[in-house]
């Protein structure tokens, strides 16, 4: 029984020791506020919101489309006759492949 006790103590001390170390609520630092100020008027809104509508149309007004980012040379260049023939071509090649017994679908 003595011998359970004293190692029973001894963990019971390490775990209520810990707290001592502990930061308590006074010792912490204040949080910092930021300073006060004023809410904006409904004039003051208004007025910043007419500059941002300005600076918005000039800057749209400059901006013109840049058609190369939306399709590539070789899609401008392809007509939908040559797409059905690559297509054709393509499916061929497949049926070919899969009569030969060499699948490309990783089918065995």
């Amino acid at each position: 029984m003595k011998k359970l006790i004293a190692p029973l103590a001894i963990v019971i001390a390490a775990a209520l020791a810990g707290g001592a170390f502990a930061q308590t609520k006074g010792e912490a630092e204040p949080p910092e506020k930021a300073a006060k100020t004023k809410p904006a008027t409904a004039q003051e809104k208004a007025a910043a919101k007419q500059s941002r509508q300005v600076e918005g149309k000039s800057v749209a007004k400059a901006a013109k489309p840049d058609d190369s980012r939306m399709t590539t040379a070789a899609a401008k260049s392809n007509t939908p006759e040559d797409r059905k023939a690559a297509a054709a071509a393509r499916k061929a090649a497949a049926t070919d492949a899969v009569k030969k017994g060499q699948t490309t679908s990783g089918e065995k």
